[in-house]
């Protein structure tokens, strides 16, 4: 058993959806969330500078004791989780290969989508992580960077998102894709509109909770895991506006989403 918390960060409030799938499936666990606002979202940067930021908030989050950390977002994943796991001395999990592994188990005619940012379409990252498991897969990928906007702005159905999102997919529908990766931990919001335009025979995969049940199986494989019947804590932490973190964080979590510290940058591994 090991009491201490889970870390878990991404460069704004999206990485919620993953947080919320590993409390309803550990419910005992304690969690510690920084979102990255201030200079999020990381989509549009430089691969180098995503690289940079994931790296000095995983040191922040080690500093703060944490027993494992998860890199919720997909971007700092394609851009950094190799060099976090290195320089890390606790387990770091990231979104790109269980969604990849999602994606291999449910695909029937091998032919899949994936979804993202510019960072993590152009990185690759699902591309190697799906043909690591199946070589013959046909991986189709998709950039779709005013997604996360719409998002940020709490705007996740009607006529104007329905639009961007046809836009974006149809092209992924002529390829006769089966399978669609949601590879932005913002889109599992627009799950209802992204499925409507892709139709019933598409199944769609996102990686929350793929990571929880990694989650669970990694600290439960150390003796990690709290004992049942604790409370936990859960403590939000973020880099710019908190109040606008609150009320994201409710719309992407709900009501656990009380209080927001701000913590100032740089971070460099500090205790707050």
């Amino acid at each position: 058993m090991n009491e201490a918390p889970i870390g878990m960060f991404d460069s704004g409030v999206g990485g919620l959806t993953v947080m919320r799938a590993v409390m309803r499936r550990l419910p005992w666990e304690s969690i510690i969330y920084f979102g990255d606002n201030a200079r999020g979202p990381y989509g549009p940067r430089d691969i180098r500078e995503i690289r940079r930021f994931a790296l000095e908030i995983a040191a922040f989050l080690e500093s703060l004791g944490v027993k494992i950390i998860v890199v919720a977002c997909n971007s700092a994943t394609s851009a950094a989780l190799l060099d976090i796991q290195r320089k890390s001395a606790v387990p770091v999990l990231g979104v790109v290969e269980p969604g990849a592994r999602g994606a291999v188990q449910a695909t029937r005619n091998r032919r899949i989508g994936v979804i993202g940012t510019r960072a993590t379409v152009s990185s690759g990252a699902y591309r190697r992580a799906i043909h690591a498991l199946d070589a013959g897969a046909h991986v189709h990928s998709r950039a779709c960077p005013t997604l996360v906007d719409f998002v940020e702005r709490g705007e996740v159905d009607g006529p104007r998102v329905e639009e961007e999102v046809r836009r974006y997919l149809n092209p992924l529908k002529k390829r006769g894709v089966d399978t669609l990766v949601l590879g932005c931990t913002h889109y599992p919001l627009l799950r209802e509109v992204i499925g409507r335009v892709m139709g019933e025979g598409v199944m769609l995969i996102s990686s929350d909770q793929e990571v929880a049940r990694e989650v669970e199986e990694n600290l439960r494989r150390r003796g990690y895991l709290r004992e049942p019947g604790i409370p936990p804590s859960y403590r939000f932490m973020c880099s710019g506006d908190p109040e606008q973190a609150v009320s994201l964080g409710r719309i992407f979590l709900g009501p656990e989403v009380e209080e927001v510290e701000r913590i100032e940058l740089p971070l460099g591994g500090r205790r707050p």
